[in-house]
């Protein structure tokens, strides 16, 4: 029974220091965190009214990011030592109070700021129940880490909706562009 209860507390210790790299908090304070989801929810999210894709970057549409904040939320994060960010967040879906939709990015940060650059979704899972996109996306987090990429799971519907054959993530506009009609 002790030796039992031995390596379970091992477990759960390395579970615990595993899934607590991938924190937000281990790497920017609680004000740092809300300032780096807003600069990255004026890439994904639709431009403010009044705004396109170039102009949403300007302060005066800043209040309409930092107003969407609370329905977004950092999942996951990871440095790497070469500077890139990987980050899994969860965002809501236009059609459904109750569905989310999970997202992968990579991105850098402009020296001394918490500004991306080089920005990039690399998936965005299909509108799923929050506890199916924190398991799905979570997984998917975890692959891209380990391996650079999720490109074997594309096929995987369930799990990644795009990129697709139809939508691919053009880096220069920061949006999902239709390259073959449905």
């Amino acid at each position: 029974m002790k030796n039992i209860l031995i390596i379970l507390s091992v477990f759960v210790l390395l579970f615990s220091c595993n899934s607590k790299k991938y924190q937000t908090s281990e790497y920017f304070s609680s004000i740092e965190q809300d300032t780096l989801l807003t600069n990255i929810i004026t890439y994904i999210y639709l431009p403010a009214p009044g705004a396109n894709n170039t102009t949403k970057f300007e302060t005066r549409f800043r209040s309409f990011y930092v107003k969407a904040l609370p329905f977004f939320k950092i999942q996951n994060y990871y440095q790497t030592e070469d500077g890139w960010n990987y980050v899994f967040l969860i965002r809501p879906v236009s059609s459904s109070p109750v569905f989310r939709r999970g997202v992968l990015a990579k991105f850098k940060l402009k020296e001394g700021s918490l500004m991306p650059e080089s920005f990039e979704e690399i998936i965005n899972t299909p509108h799923l129940r929050e506890e199916l996109v924190k398991e799905r996306g979570g997984f998917l987090f975890r692959e891209l880490i380990k391996d650079g990429n999720v490109d074997k799971y594309l096929p995987m519907k369930q799990y990644i909706e795009w990129p697709d054959d139809h939508l691919q993530y053009n880096k220069v506009t920061h949006e999902w562009v239709t390259v073959k009609p449905y």
